[in-house]
């Protein structure tokens, strides 16, 4: 059934790397609105094995940005919407979907050394410190998304190692956080980012109504625009892909 759907991308890559776009192992953390399209731009290019992460069920409120999300499959599974989203598009392709809030307590249950690359693209900011850690442990090839919300401006995304990004406050946050406990990663890893930070214009959300929506309640809810979170997430695609391309 997937036979021919890949012929452009082996146009360019050739087939050498093709088979290596579907041998590689990757697991993503987080499918909203950055890790969502990040899964769909892999798959779409080839990538052979995925697993993702997530603990949520599709809500109204992820329809503006998140890939899986549509009025059909409101109240779904995160994770089981966007398999099926995948295997629509490649049926061949191996997808794993773990309803599951990656955390200190959960992470145990997660070995990344089985991976060669891992993705980040979760929210909190307790979580999104640890599996830096972990990850930076790990075998595996590490990429972050810092934060996504707040921002219009598709052309001030951009690309850096952790501790070179600017003008973020969420990786301010987590370098801050590294600091004050003495705990640093283990090695560097490339960041999307984006150093613009708008005000939310509109009636302010109450983070309590992400309970009545079945997902964990929120500090704080910030404005998000899909071109800009869907960009973070192909970017993060693009940069694994370039991964494999160059790798010898």
């Amino acid at each position: 059934m997937a036979e021919g759907i890949f012929q452009r991308t082996e146009l360019l890559v050739g087939e050498e790397v093709m088979l290596r776009l579907a041998e590689a192992r990757i697991i993503i953390f987080g499918v909203g609105g950055v890790g969502s399209w990040c899964a769909e731009g892999l798959v779409r290019s080839g990538i052979g094995h995925m697993t993702i992460v997530d603990s949520d069920r599709v809500a109204a409120s992820n329809v503006n940005r998140q890939d899986m999300a549509t009025c059909r499959t409101l109240g779904q599974v995160k994770v089981e919407a966007m398999k099926e989203r995948l295997l629509e598009i490649n049926p061949d392709a191996q997808i794993t979907a773990i309803q599951e809030l990656y955390a200190s307590e959960t992470a145990d249950k997660f070995n990344l050394n089985e991976y060669d690359y891992v993705v980040d693209a979760i929210d909190s900011l307790k979580d999104k410190a640890f599996l830096i850690l972990r990850a930076c442990e790990s075998s595996a090839k590490f990429f972050a998304s810092m934060g996504a919300a707040l921002k219009i401006d598709p052309a001030r995304i951009h690309v850096a190692e952790f501790w070179s990004v600017r003008g973020c406050p969420l990786a301010a946050a987590i370098r801050k956080k590294f600091k004050k406990n003495g705990t640093m990663p283990d090695k560097k890893f490339l960041c999307v980012y984006d150093d613009e930070v708008l005000p939310n214009l509109g009636t302010a959300l109450d983070p309590d109504s992400a309970i009545a929506e079945g997902q964990p309640k929120k500090a704080v809810v910030n404005g998000t625009t899909m071109p800009v979170t869907a960009i973070f997430g192909l970017t993060l695609a693009g940069l694994i892909i370039k991964d494999i391309y160059y790798a010898k």
